[in-house]
């Protein structure tokens, strides 16, 4: 690219999925508006073969999913591609983005989407009645055993939210008052992430920000932007009406759009 411009960065990085190289026409809007859009294949997934994924990216060694996408997020940093950075997941891609907000350095992401995030994972995880539970317990690990316990419990986005950001044993922790403007979506119908993960998440992120607020000394900090949409029709896949499904990819958009301060599109459309 000759110069940097603002970046959409899309992960996903859970159960073996390859996210390949595709053309989409719903991202349009962005490349129109001047945008690049990049695809990160972290372990978790299996672009680079099984191990990428069943060596190095579950189980005990899922963290590396998380670190790769900060790290894809740096190097667009570090090589001038990016101006800005947005990122989105859906699924267990929400996992992902609540992750690498937490274990981001301060200022890397811009603003976020999460989709139907799948973001309080002890909690899910340790509830066998939940019909999917023990299924996953192949992809994440029984948090029974005191040693999927432990290590699930420094990812849970849930339980690493802070209010301030800090440094611990050489890594940087992004607290809530450093958190890129964020939207996260849900469905009320949804039976694989109910929606009170998503509310839940919401209603910690905000207690931290009044908390932190209380105890903040001389000018208030400038707030992130945190956003819940709960589509009370839908379940986990969204909308299967193709354009009810663009509206909400509409809504996604605008909201990235509007906190990157773009709207017009640079030209002829694409």
């Amino acid at each position: 690219m000759s110069k940097e411009r603002p970046t959409y960065l899309y992960g996903y990085g859970s159960y073996g999925i390859c996210i390949d190289p595709s053309f989409g026409m719903s991202r349009l809007p962005l490349l129109d508006r001047g945008m690049a859009y990049v695809i990160a294949n972290i372990r978790g997934g299996s672009e680079l073969g099984r191990r990428w994924y069943q060596t190095e990216g579950k189980y005990l060694t899922k963290c590396n999913t998380f670190d790769d996408f900060v790290d894809c997020a740096k190097f667009l940093r570090k090589e001038g591609i990016a101006s800005k950075i947005a990122i989105e997941g859906r699924s267990a891609g929400g996992l992902l983005v609540g992750a690498s907000m937490n274990r981001a350095p301060p200022g890397l992401f811009d603003v976020a989407v999460a989709g139907v995030p799948f973001v309080d994972v002890m909690v899910t995880m340790c509830d066998p009645s939940i019909p999917l539970t023990v299924i996953e317990w192949e992809e994440w690990g029984n948090p029974n055993e005191p040693k999927y316990h432990d290590y699930i419990l420094s990812y849970s986005p849930i339980d690493n939210v802070g209010s301030e950001s800090s440094t611990e044993s050489g890594n940087e922790k992004c607290g809530v008052q450093d958190y890129p403007s964020l939207l996260i979506t849900s469905g009320l119908h949804d039976p694989r992430v109910a929606y009170w993960e998503p509310a839940k998440w919401m209603a910690t992120m905000r207690h931290h920000l009044s908390e932190a607020a209380k105890g903040r000394e001389g000018a208030p900090k400038e707030e992130p932007l945190l956003l819940l949409k709960t589509d009370l029709t839908s379940g986990h896949f969204s909308a299967s009406d193709r354009y009810k499904w663009l509206k909400e990819r509409s809504f996604d958009y605008a909201f990235v759009l509007d906190q990157l301060g773009i709207s017009k599109p640079l030209g002829p459309k694409l």
